[in-house]
């Protein structure tokens, strides 16, 4: 069986840079953007904050739809995130407890 796969949204403190990612371990993925472990997009806009993702049973198609999203003018990745986080909580703290 192969690993769950995950495609997520980051964003700063006000919500005005979106970032779309993938990784195969969401907990460890956001914790190394809100630590800054790594350095680029996410670590020089300062974004820190998990608004929004989607699980996938195969990386395959967890793939596609980061494309699709990727391919998405602003307004629609927005529309997204609003429909399942009207309010852009910081989703990380869900996902820990």
């Amino acid at each position: 069986m192969e690993k769950q796969a995950y495609i997520y949204f980051m964003s700063n403190r006000y919500n005005k840079v979106l970032y779309v990612g993938i990784t195969s371990n969401l907990m460890k993925r956001v914790w190394e953007h809100k630590n800054k472990v790594v350095d680029g997009f996410t670590k020089r806009y300062n974004l820190n904050k998990l608004v929004y993702y989607e699980i996938y049973d195969d990386i395959e198609t967890a793939i596609n739809r980061e494309k699709q999203i990727k391919s998405w003018p602003r307004k629609k990745k927005i529309e997204l995130i609003h429909s399942l986080n009207p309010h852009w909580d910081d989703l990380y703290e869900k996902l820990s407890n």
